[in-house]
């Protein structure tokens, strides 16, 4: 067997390249703001994370370039050996101070960052238990651990204790979740991951990349959101979204930290965050520091457009307190087809299909952006219904 055969299996890639519904790698021309330019036409954004709208922001662009300009556009080398800056140090700094833990340390994605924290966290002798709808990055960092990965059905409670109940008392044990689930739109249930993690003597792991600037009165998060900021033992996170740039963190107590600096193998051999990425970060979170109001844009903006949506009879997931609206489409050939027509309408929006949901659960993934205004809103609803009524009247079958 030629190792290359798998490459043209793909069918259903064919198929939607051949009816002209491929829905990927659409080009910008344009910044990332709440409109863009795609493809040559002005269109309204509901498909990126810029949830706090700092992407285009003239401090966070000033830091930037300011930063290129000083440092240079890369550092050479792994955070471990020469790759370490003075803007590094401060702003791990700063983001444990806004995190109200002991210490951080910073990794060059946010993929990356779930990679090194689990995989050096977790051995052999330990358990990881785990939602079934966590980030891809979650279960690829438990294969490197080689610790074992037990999971529990989406935010079933009673599933999570009888997986706690079948680990050997001598086994570690790290419950990870996602904090807000990125298609779904949905929060954990942290109060309860916290109380059954005390009863039978686990830790506990938050991966916040959609948490960080939406959830909690000051933006920090799914802990703040349920006021358990002191029960989570680890934050994980991402800078590619409400801090705008590049890279992602650790957060948990300084010897848990200085531990993972020591030992994961994705963070000593990774060359560093650029000094561009780091200096954008610094500047979007002293903005969102400064500027909490701006949480509450962004789920002002969102609740607006949930009841423009309910208005007009749009059938989608009921969740609140996200800036993650998805909307029902249920089989893949429905969803590319409606997300073509809404990309030529002038809005854009992301396909969400196995195995991003559960088969026959496809969904049209909108999201939020503090910056967005009433208008933009008011003109992307009216073009979502006339586009899923179109769709409808297709009687489209896959």
């Amino acid at each position: 067997m030629d190792l290359f055969d798998k490459c043209g299996s793909i069918t259903l890639l064919k198929e939607i390249r051949d009816e002209g519904i491929y829905p990927y790698f659409q080009t910008l021309e344009s910044g990332q703001d709440t409109e863009v330019i795609m493809n040559g036409q002005k269109t309204i954004m509901i498909g990126s994370n810029n949830y706090m709208g700092l992407t285009s922001h003239p401090d966070v662009i000033k830091a930037g370039v300011e930063a290129i300009e000083k440092y240079g556009s890369g550092c050479s080398g792994s955070r471990f050996l020469n790759g370490t800056l003075d803007i590094h140090v401060k702003l791990e700094e700063e983001l444990a101070e806004f995190l109200h833990k002991e210490a951080v340390v910073t990794f060059s994605t946010g993929f990356q960052s779930n990679l090194g924290i689990i995989s050096a966290i977790a051995g052999r002798n330990d358990v990881i238990i785990g939602d079934k709808e966590n980030h891809a990055s979650i279960y690829d960092a438990c294969r490197l651990s080689y610790a074992k990965l037990l999971r529990y059905n989406h935010s079933d409670m009673e599933d999570l204790e009888r997986q706690l109940q079948s680990v050997p008392e001598y086994k570690g044990i790290l419950i990870v979740t996602d904090g807000v689930f990125s298609m779904s739109g949905d929060i954990c249930k942290l109060p309860e991951i916290v109380k059954l993690a005390k009863k039978y003597g686990a830790r506990v792991m938050v991966d916040d990349a959609h948490g960080l600037g939406v959830l909690g009165a000051h933006g920090r998060g799914t802990a703040e959101y349920f006021g358990l900021e002191d029960e989570v033992d680890i934050y994980m996170g991402t800078f590619s979204k409400s801090l705008a740039s590049l890279g992602g963190y650790m957060a948990a107590k300084k010897e848990v930290v200085d531990y993972v600096k020591h030992s994961s193998r994705p963070f000593i051999f990774s060359a560093s965050i650029t000094p561009a990425s780091c200096a954008c970060a610094r500047a979007a979170l002293k903005i969102i520091k400064e500027h909490p109001e701006r949480v509450q844009a962004l789920h002002d903006i969102t609740n607006y457009m949930r009841s423009k949506l309910k208005e007009y009879g749009v059938k989608i997931v009921e969740i609140d307190d996200t800036p993650i609206i998805p909307i029902y489409t249920y089989t893949p050939k429905k969803t590319f087809i409606a997300c073509k027509m809404l990309a030529e309408h002038g809005v854009y929006a992301n396909p969400a299909v196995p195995p991003s949901t559960p088969e026959g659960q496809c969904l049209i993934r909108t999201s939020y952006t503090a910056t967005h205004t009433k208008d933009q809103m008011d003109r992307a609803a009216a073009i979502i219904k006339e586009v899923l009524d179109q769709v409808d009247a297709m009687n489209i079958t896959d």
